[in-house]
């Protein structure tokens, strides 16, 4: 997969919040399909459907260890989202530096 192809895949994946929770999940460390469906209230299905799109992704990887799946979160594809947001945090800091400035001039009383 090219990194553009990758970056995409990730973004889909990541726009979600339910698999923006098996995510943050998964940095506790591995852990069964069942055990990440737990705290959903879907179908089995519905979260191996997630799973998978997360999967596809490259996010994490699915092993077999006897009759479980266990999920893994990949940290390669994490680090590149993180170096390709980076290079745009300049200009989101000087955005939010001057909205910063904006909103302290507007709690200020006319002088």
């Amino acid at each position: 997969m090219a990194e553009d192809d990758q970056l995409d895949a990730a973004f889909s994946a990541l726009a979600h919040p339910t698999r923006r929770a098996i995510l943050a999940r998964l940095v506790q460390g591995t852990a069964s399909v069942n055990a990440l469906a737990e705290p959903f209230d879907m179908s089995l299905p519905a979260v191996s459907k997630h799973i998978r799109v997360l999967e596809n992704a490259g996010l994490i990887t699915r092993e077999r260890d006897a009759q479980f799946r266990l999920c893994k979160l990949e940290t390669k594809p994490i680090k590149e989202i993180s170096r390709w947001t980076d290079q745009y945090r300049h200009i989101w800091d000087a955005r939010f530096d001057a909205m910063d400035n904006l909103l302290t001039e507007m709690r200020e009383p006319d002088q």
